[in-house]
């Protein structure tokens, strides 16, 4: 069981979507979801850099959080697909406007994120 070090705070929809979205990889399996990569391994490939423990323990968190809706078939091997519910269709067109906005920065953002890493101490 997970122990929370800060309290929850969900006095407002900006905590409310950081509590349910915030991981490195959810807003982008989100995506790739709708876009039609619905097994685990597809998702896999489409993110090479995340462990499969990582992606995993995301699609769960996705899935516990009503965004995506998970089908296992009985087959041998099983087979697992991934859907987005209608509560996640619902991100959708969120996700699209903060991508474009990434793609209308991306300079600007690339140059802040390097200044910022190079602040950053070495580990």
């Amino acid at each position: 069981m997970k122990v929370r070090k800060i309290p929850l705070n969900l006095n407002c929809g900006l905590d409310l979507i950081g509590e349910v979205l915030y991981g490195k990889w959810k807003i982008r399996l989100l995506w790739f979801i709708h876009e039609g990569h619905k097994r685990p391994s597809e998702l896999h490939r489409k993110i090479p850099d995340a462990s499969r423990r990582v992606l995993n323990m995301q699609l769960k968190e996705l899935e516990e959080h009503g965004l995506i809706s998970k089908i296992i078939y009985p087959v041998v091997p099983p087979k697992v697909e991934y859907s987005l519910t209608d509560f996640g269709k619902s991100l959708v067109p969120v996700i699209s406007a903060l991508g474009n906005w990434g793609d209308e920065n991306q300079d600007r953002l690339r140059y802040v994120i390097m200044q910022a890493s190079e602040s950053w101490p070495a580990k």
